[in-house]
């Protein structure tokens, strides 16, 4: 499944992937609204066994196919050990 992916110059660390190209009627208006403009960054070739970044990619083409879109946000702070107050005052 070929997949194409845009980065939000909104929201920080936010991707959508979508099954058409430059096709953003899929996205609803008030997501779209929240996203900001979009930036194309990747057009990729998604099978269950490719390695993604952040997510799996069986569950990205299972939202592609069932909604025409999938939303990558940004990794949780609470699993970031580099967040974490170690006690220096460096």
């Amino acid at each position: 499944m070929l997949a194409y992916v845009y980065k939000s110059r909104k929201r920080a660390d936010t991707y959508v992937f979508l099954t058409g190209r430059d096709d953003f009627t899929r996205l609803p208006e008030p997501l779209r609204t929240q996203l900001g403009p979009l930036t194309f960054v990747l057009e990729v070739e998604l099978t269950p066994e490719r390695k993604l970044a952040r997510e799996s990619a069986a569950e990205v083409m299972a939202n592609l196919t069932a909604r025409g879109f999938h939303l990558q946000f940004p990794p949780s702070l609470a699993g970031d050990p580099m967040t974490e107050d170690w006690g220096t005052d460096a």
